[in-house]
């Protein structure tokens, strides 16, 4: 289980089985304004399906896979992050984020990626963090960018999205480029 405090009323946490439920709901909830960006909302179509998702990510975390966290305001689930494409050998990863419509525009997923990063740089000694998203996603790539991370290319039509193959913005942030926290 892995905890990480962003401020009093924000905490980044591993699910456990008891929050496939309400992972599902927000979810759910959020489906209209997360399908645009994200492939895996059309396939959570049932409470069963965030089960097996937190399942699976509890064992990419005791494997040395994956890192997954919902985030959590007042400890209801509102998101979440999540280091994936983790290379212990180059010491990078993939981090990716989402935010439920309500809570977005707030500042929780910039605050939340701060101690994110700074938590996979200083606990798990990554050297490089990447983030991939498509160049529509303008929230995404401010998000990167308040993080620090610089953009490092595009890789054309690399990714199927709706049936349609659309190029991908990688961006990236070094340990040494990380931002101290103020």
């Amino acid at each position: 289980m892995v905890a990480i405090t962003v401020s009093d009323n924000i905490l980044l946490r591993s699910y456990k089985a008891e929050d496939a439920q309400e992972l599902f709901d927000v979810i759910n909830s959020s489906r209209r304004h997360l399908h645009p960006w994200l492939t895996w909302v059309d396939k959570t179509t049932k409470p069963e399906h965030s089960l097996q998702f937190i399942q699976h990510s509890i064992h990419q975390q005791e494997v040395q896979e994956a890192l997954v966290l919902g985030i959590f305001y007042d400890d209801k689930i509102i998101g979440g992050v999540g280091m994936h494409h983790w290379d212990l050998t180059t010491k990078r990863a993939q981090i990716g984020y989402w935010i439920s419509e309500s809570h977005e525009g707030k500042g929780i997923i910039s605050d939340s990626l701060k101690k994110f990063t700074s938590f996979l740089f200083d606990k798990l000694d990554l050297n490089k963090i990447e983030v991939h998203f498509v160049p529509t996603n303008k929230r995404s790539a401010a998000v990167a960018t308040r993080l620090g991370c610089k953009v490092e290319g595009v890789i054309r039509q690399s990714l199927m999205r709706n049936g349609m193959p659309e190029d991908v913005v990688v961006m990236g942030l070094l340990k040494s480029e990380k931002q101290i926290p103020g």
